[in-house]
């Protein structure tokens, strides 16, 4: 092999590494606390292994899905008669948000961001990060419904999920119109929102009937209540 090949090839091998390490993998930590520099630098507890009490259900519907266990925020898939959506009491413009989160087999749920309280269901007016069980979710699931998508608009650029039970760490960045999931460390989704390519995912696919579907630049996060089985912890925020 000659020299330039040797390049390439070593080029080409540090762009496959590249791809399958993850960026900036986390150190232990303690579940639902924040470090003293996590607090100087602005960030916020949604949920503190306790209380609830920075969320609320959507519109205050009355629920019975939600409970914490053990410093897990679980939302139960059995013995449930009022379902609700989680959203946090206060709104967001720009932000990080980073949650830990598993699921049990062929739970689905889902982060939302920017929901408005105007319609029967926060998917209506909020984009979505998704959550779900890849690989034993009851149907086929399409390229755009699997973890990290951006719900029905933009699929994850590879599986980065880890298997049923055990706990992923996502952050969604959201920085006015430009935004990025990270799933595990790796980058899955980045895009723009508001621009004649993002206007014509809307309009040509599931939201086409959904008009203020990602039209708000500000509004609450949402955890969302689709039939239980997924469970949080490490729910935090900083404004951007």
């Amino acid at each position: 092999m000659n020299k330039l090949s040797t390049i390439v090839a070593s080029a080409a091998v540090l762009a496959l590494v590249s791809f399958l390490v993850p960026k900036n993998p986390r150190p232990p930590q303690t579940d639902n606390v924040l470090t003293p520099s996590e607090k100087r630098s602005g960030w916020v507890l949604l949920f503190d292994g306790k209380t609830t009490g920075r969320m609320r259900t959507y519109k205050n519907l009355p629920d019975d899905s939600w409970e914490i266990v053990n410093g897990e925020l679980h939302c139960k898939d059995k013995g449930v008669q009022h379902r609700a959506d989680l959203i946090t009491k206060d709104p967001y413009a720009s932000f990080e948000l980073q949650v830990d989160w598993k699921v049990e087999k062929g739970a689905n749920s889902g982060l939302l961001y920017h929901v408005q309280e105007t319609h029967t269901s926060p998917y209506e007016t909020g984009p979505e990060y998704q959550l779900i069980d890849d690989l034993g979710y009851p149907d086929k699931l399409e390229d755009w419904q699997k973890s990290g998508a951006d719900y029905a608009m933009h699929p994850p650029l590879k599986i980065a999920s880890k298997p049923v039970g055990e706990y992923n760490h996502s952050r969604l960045v959201v920085h006015g119109a430009h935004v990025e999931h990270w799933l595990n460390g790796f980058k899955v989704v980045e895009f723009t929102a508001w621009t004649p390519g993002w206007q014509k995912l809307k309009t040509s696919g599931k939201w086409k009937d959904y008009p203020d579907y990602g039209k708000a630049k500000t509004g609450h996060i949402s955890l969302q209540d689709h039939g239980g089985g997924v469970w949080f912890k490490n729910i935090k925020i900083r404004k951007l």
